[in-house]
């Protein structure tokens, strides 16, 4: 792995805090907004236990709102609330990458679109600006559109992502696989990109690739086998594993969450893969799910020196993504990035 440009850690080295969005357009949220705000709430109270915790506030009531609820901790300096420019909570998207570049700490922020002009949004243009303001890094600014749910690197020069996403052309028009390669290997210093066709059904994110395969270590993946005869993506979980066997990687696999609906009937694309690892502790997002327990069990296999505490997502996910999608980490200091 070239080290000469960007090292953005991988997400299980020491974190120094971890950004979280906080709900405050109710109409993208519909009936979802108070139980999402539930949902968020008790995951920053576990989380804040061994990581302290920054709220974006993408508005005054939506300060207001998140210091009602979380007060004590506030109190304990465990939680931060930042008034900030922030459309929506999807913070791994419309935030910025905090990493290592040559000179020293940096936050890479990429174009940001709605994902392909899906959801534009006041404020999410601006967010990666503002969390770097906060963090005090320098910003280096990217003229392409990328997501940070779109690519996951294990620290070791090797990087996952989607051609149905990064390819896509309501992203970047005319880009083609080599041109995609040729320019993420020189912003990130990677050597390797491992690319799988697609993602979830009904997922708005164009198949992110943190919904359907994760590093867990150097060269290790872990991704989802399909769940109950109804699991809506089977064939497109059984062709990620085979892809990723192909590559000559080590590969994991734990249940998916199977057919999980919404309100009017249709297949979400819920995900045990949207967990967000922090300090030694995994944070899974379950529904209401009969394999959430399996996929517990199976998770702590892989990862057997990590904690790993399930909580309820089902409002998260009705907004279109679940912990990993809402969260940003900022790099601890044993990673020289802050």
């Amino acid at each position: 792995m070239s080290l000469d440009h960007t090292y953005v850690p991988p997400e299980w080295a020491p974190h120094a805090a971890i950004w979280v969005g906080w709900p405050h357009i109710r109409d993208e949220w519909g009936a979802a907004f108070d139980g999402a705000r539930t949902e968020i709430a008790g995951f920053i109270r576990v989380l804040s236990e061994t990581t302290p915790v920054r709220i974006a506030c993408g508005s005054r009531e939506a300060y207001t709102s998140a210091w009602l609820v979380l007060d004590d901790l506030i109190e304990a300096e465990r939680v931060q609330l930042h008034t900030i420019l922030a459309g929506d909570i999807w913070l791994r998207d419309t935030g910025p990458l905090l990493a290592r570049g040559e000179d020293g700490p940096t936050a890479l922020r990429f174009r940001f679109n709605g994902w392909g002009g899906k959801y534009l949004m006041p404020g999410d243009t601006e967010t990666a600006s503002a969390i770097a303001s906060v963090e005090r890094v320098p910003l280096r600014p990217f003229d392409f559109v990328l997501e940070g749910g779109a690519v996951d690197l294990d620290g070791a020069g090797r990087m996952l992502t989607t051609r149905q996403c990064v390819l896509n052309p309501n992203r970047n028009a005319g880009w083609t696989q080599d041109i995609a390669e040729q320019k993420l290997k020189q912003v990130f210093g990677v050597d390797r990109l491992i690319w799988l066709d697609e993602g979830l059904l009904n997922d708005h994110t164009d198949g992110h690739v943190d919904n359907i395969a994760r590093f867990v270590g150097p060269g290790r993946v872990v991704c989802q086998r399909p769940s109950g005869e109804t699991d809506p993506n089977r064939d497109v979980l059984e062709r990620i594993q085979r892809t990723l066997l192909d590559a000559g990687i080590e590969v994991d696999s734990i249940p998916s969450p199977g057919l999980v609906l919404d309100r009017n009937g249709a297949a979400m694309p819920a995900s045990h893969m949207n967990f967000l690892i922090s300090n030694e502790v995994i944070y899974l997002p379950v529904y209401e799910s009969r394999f959430a327990s399996e996929a517990i069990t199976a998770l702590e296999r892989v990862m057997p020196g990590h904690k790993v505490v399930a909580l309820p997502a089902s409002n998260i996910l009705s907004g279109g993504g679940a912990f990993h999608c809402m969260t940003q980490q900022v790099p601890g200091i044993e990673d020289s990035i802050l």
